[in-house]
This record gives structure tokens, C-alpha cells and sequence, in this order.
């Protein structure tokens, strides 16, 4: 199973940008986070908060990882905040599997701000 494990993470976009293997524009890195600008924008800021454990979809979190995904969205609120961001408002997403849009298979936050936003999402 860790060979199994250990050959997706290598495979994993997310894991390798957190590693430093693939280049990104990194806003924010900690012990458990990294945080870097989108390289699609959907918005004047969108930026992506990841962990840097992999866990492929919010379906494998368990009660450990509570702290996480906590620390996610706290990143995210002090990340707009510092953008200018939190009084006109912004968006969270975390997507959770194809359906819903999920593309790369590691956990991750959209942070999106800097234009109206529409509800429902499409």
C-alpha cells in the first residue's frame, strides 16, 4: 500500500508544486499549508490552499484531519484579508470529485475575490 501511495503522490500535481518539484507562485508555506495563485484565474485573486499531506478528496478526510481543514479556511480569510478582499467579500470552494469539478486529486481551497460573484454557482 505505501508504494502504491508514494507512486500517486509522485503523480500528483499538488504534492509536486508542494515539494518544489513544479514552480508555482507561492503566497503563503507553512508546516501544514501552502498557498499560491491559480494558474487559471477565476477571479482577480484565486489562489489555492493546500495541505501538505496528499489526501485525494474531502470523502477521505477523517476526524483527524479536522485541524486542517480548519487551518484551511482561517489561511483563506487572513490570505483575503491581506488582498483587500474580506470587506467587499470573497468565495471559498473546495470541490469534491469529478462531478462537482475537481481536477487535481489532492485537497485543495479555492480562494477567489476581486469580482461579484453570481449564486447559484454554474
Amino acid at each position: 500500500m505505501t508504494a502504491t501511495l508514494n507512486i500517486h503522490m509522485s503523480s500528483c500535481l499538488f504534492c509536486r508544486i508542494v515539494s518544489g518539484e513544479i514552480t508555482a507562485t507561492i503566497v503563503h508555506q507553512d508546516e501544514q499549508l501552502v498557498a499560491f495563485q491559480d494558474i487559471n484565474p477565476q477571479a482577480p485573486m484565486h489562489l489555492l490552499v493546500v495541505p501538505r499531506r496528499h489526501i485525494a478528496n474531502l470523502n477521505d478526510l477523517t476526524e483527524e484531519d479536522d485541524a486542517i481543514v480548519g487551518n484551511m479556511v482561517r489561511l483563506a480569510a487572513d490570505l483575503a484579508k491581506l488582498r483587500g478582499h474580506s470587506e467587499g467579500g470573497y468565495r471559498t470552494v473546495l470541490n469534491c470529485n469529478a462531478n462537482a469539478g475537481q481536477t487535481v486529486f489532492h485537497i485543495h481551497l479555492h480562494v477567489l475575490g476581486g469580482r461579484r460573484f453570481l449564486w447559484p454557482p454554474g
